[in-house]
């Protein structure tokens, strides 16, 4: 028998319990000293035995289950873990303005949650629309993309996604057991995107929408879009919507309370209102119907017409219900020049509509007039692009309606009445354009008769559509416009100055139940002599006593090109001494 089974299967002595018994106050408690010791039974010593082999037996199960039975779908494992193909997301393009300005650029996250390049944009205010925003690429809830690319949502992310989208590289990464990244290398290299330059003025486009936006304040309009176009080029110099929003966050998407004051705003701050609203455009068609009488020889540019403030035409229906078709003034006499520079409404319902021979005494005539009636008016409109697309890709585009008798029939199930005629001479009576098309068709004035689609690629030249203008019979419409801005009762008196000449055309178009509310609009182009650039500007929806005019609007625009941008007004600075 073992020395461990002799110590403790035989028995106590005596000695071995009166051991230091004498001397129990200096025991050292610490070493054990005077414990008493007891044998340790054969039952204990073969139950640890049995509690050694039940674990020793547990471990070699597992080991069995991982190597043998479960092998090799932990060998995959294994393999996965330490070597993966990961994905490069590449760098999105840089947007840059005409002055080189960086608008729209790539930052890294210093939050750590996305481990690409983030965009970055310009704390310029009105240009939201115009830039728009991305989406960014997405992983599951185990890491991996299931979207590689930034997704472009609106404005020029999305208009010109294809150059600015760049193309994924790929990488190897080495994890080790707790997936910790050891290493990693590029295997394929990614390509960033592409730079892109605009033809907007991003400091020009932010002074337009903070005038508009101070205005709006002001005169209680609910929302205004502006835009500049060389005429020549189809380049818009500047364009903004008001309000706008901050594609920054509408590309994070973190702040969830501004995006749902964004998506409840009822003046629509989403909306490019230049290029995707549509509005009743009022007294800025009347050049083109001034410009389709001389062509159709309905009337000479120098015969005159008399306005007392309202035209009364007999109703055919019923004799005793007369219509009243009023201007917004008593203008008196004028011919086609001072008809455009007032804005005489009753000078355009007999042009367009023609004036029956029971109300020629009204009009200080001796017979009848033929106008130049709905078809003709309407061909001309769509001659000049309205109710149509103009074919700018930078938002999504409305059409609009040139209201016509085919298009009343269809909406209203009614029959077209001469009255009809006359609001759509005056750009009324379910006329809806957007500004775009009205800068566009301003331009084609300008430019002898040129529709160019409107774009916002820095040195581009669109294709011109020739609309066969005659350039005298224009020159009369033109001299309209001029005076509108000079004559004394004109009505864009605002744009009179002394460094550029502006040739322009008011419109206030009456909107919303009752026509308790106006839609303002400023439209023209400069210089006169040689034209370069069109301009648009629209505010919408005030009340009716409101006074301040978007010629107003546009002339405080005008100052500010006069100060920061004169060579846009093509005017020389001085060098000082």
């Amino acid at each position: 028998m073992s020395k461990l089974s002799d110590r403790y299967s035989g028995s106590v002595e005596v000695e071995e319990i009166l051991l230091d018994s004498s001397n129990i106050p200096e025991f050292n408690r610490a070493r054990l000293e005077g414990k008493r010791e007891l044998p340790i039974t054969k039952r204990n010593v073969r139950s640890v035995w049995i509690v050694f082999l039940l674990i020793t037996c547990a471990f070699m199960y597992q080991i069995f289950s991982l190597q043998v039975v479960r092998g090799e779908e932990f060998r995959n494992i294994a393999e996965n873990n330490r070597v993966d193909k990961g994905m490069i997301i590449a760098e999105r393009g840089v947007v840059y303005d005409r002055r080189g300005e960086m608008l729209v650029w790539n930052e890294v996250d210093e939050s750590g949650e996305y481990d690409f390049p983030i965009r970055a944009y310009t704390d310029r205010l009105g240009l939201g629309q115009v830039l728009g925003y991305v989406s960014y690429p997405k992983k599951d809830n185990r890491g991996y993309f299931f979207r590689t690319d930034y997704l472009g949502r609106s404005g020029v992310e999305l208009a010109f996604d294809s150059v600015l989208k760049g193309g994924n590289g790929s990488k190897i990464v080495e994890v080790d057991a707790l997936s910790e990244v050891v290493s990693e290398f590029a295997i394929d290299a990614p390509v960033d995107g592409g730079e892109l330059k605009i033809s907007i003025d991003a400091e020009l486009s932010e002074a337009m929408y903070n005038i508009i936006s101070t205005s709006s304040i002001k005169a209680g309009f609910r929302s205004g879009a502006a835009a500049i176009m060389d005429i020549h080029t189809g380049e818009i110099l500047a364009l903004t919507s008001f309000p706008s929003f901050d594609p920054e966050v509408m590309a994070d998407g973190d702040d969830t309370e501004l995006i749902q004051q964004y998506n409840q705003d009822d003046r629509f701050p989403f909306l490019n209102k230049v290029i995707g609203g549509v509005y009743t455009p009022g007294s800025i068609v009347k050049p083109f119907v001034a410009y389709a009488a001389l062509e159709n020889n309905i009337i000479s540019p120098d015969k005159v017409l008399f306005s007392n403030g309202s035209l009364v035409i007999p109703n055919p229906y019923n004799p005793s219900q007369p219509s009243y078709f009023n201007d917004w003034r008593a203008h008196g006499k004028m011919t086609m020049r001072e008809g455009i520079a007032f804005s005489s409404n009753i000078y355009f319902y007999i042009v367009g509509g023609g004036l029956p021979e029971i109300a020629v005494p009204q009009a200080g005539l001796t017979t009848p007039l033929t106008g130049l009636g709905i078809t003709k008016m309407a061909a001309n409109y769509r001659r000049f692009g309205l109710g149509q697309l103009t074919g700018v890709n930078l938002a999504e585009e409305q059409a609009g309606v040139v209201p016509d008798p085919e298009w009343k029939k269809k909406v209203f199930d009614d029959d077209w009445r001469l009255g009809d005629t006359y609001f759509t001479a005056i750009g009324q009576f379910g006329f809806l354009a957007t500004p775009i098309q009205m800068l566009r068709a301003y331009a084609a004035l300008a430019n002898g008769g040129y529709l160019l689609t409107p774009h916002v690629e820095l040195g581009k030249t669109s294709e011109k559509i020739d609309i066969g203008i005659d350039p005298d019979l224009m020159k009369i419409v033109h001299e309209g416009m001029r005076e509108t801005v000079t004559l004394n009762g004109g009505t864009a008196r605002p744009l009179e100055r002394k460094d550029v000449a502006i040739a322009a055309k008011s419109g206030t178009a009456e909107v919303g139940a009752g026509n308790a509310y106006v839609n303002s609009w400023a439209a023209g182009f400069w210089p006169y002599e040689e034209p370069k650039y069109a301009f648009i500007l629209m505010m919408d929806h005030a009340p009716r006593s409101n006074a301040l005019g978007a010629t107003r609007i546009m002339g405080e625009v005008v100052q500010w090109m006069s100060v920061n941008r004169p060579e846009y007004l093509g005017i020389e600075e001085e060098i000082g001494e």
